[in-house]
């Protein structure tokens, strides 16, 4: 019996489910956002199946990849109640609670992000 050329197996729908599902766990491995020494995995499934009399088979082919989660990421969130007794939060941007903070651009900000004082930059 001769071998099964795998490049050019269901007129080369094999080799091609692999390499589109290879480069999806690529695309992972190059995000930044994935931690890059988890591994990856692309799985080809081949299932076959026989007719009764045994002399042909119906093949099935599946190819699947397991890529890497985004890595968590984590903030901090300032909890306190307004006027009515209400349950509020804001975001933590200072890094510690009660301390302002040089915002991008350049002003003077709580730890919230709300601007304290606005520089006004002088243009020539």
């Amino acid at each position: 019996m001769k071998a099964i050329d795998l490049q050019n197996f269901a007129d080369g729908a094999l080799a091609e489910r692999f390499n589109h599902e290879l480069g999806k766990v690529l695309e992972n491995i190059a995000d930044p956002n994935t931690d890059p020494k988890k591994a990856r995995k692309v799985t080809l499934t081949v299932t076959l199946k026989a007719d009764e009399q045994r002399d042909i088979a119906q093949v099935g082919i599946v190819a699947k990849s397991t890529i890497v989660p985004a890595k968590d990421i984590e903030t901090k969130i300032i909890m306190d109640t307004d006027n009515t007794g209400k349950v509020i939060g804001s975001e933590l941007k200072s890094g510690q609670k009660g301390q302002t903070y040089i915002d991008d651009e350049g002003d003077v900000a709580d730890d919230t992000g709300n601007k304290v004082i606005e520089y006004q930059r002088r243009t020539k």
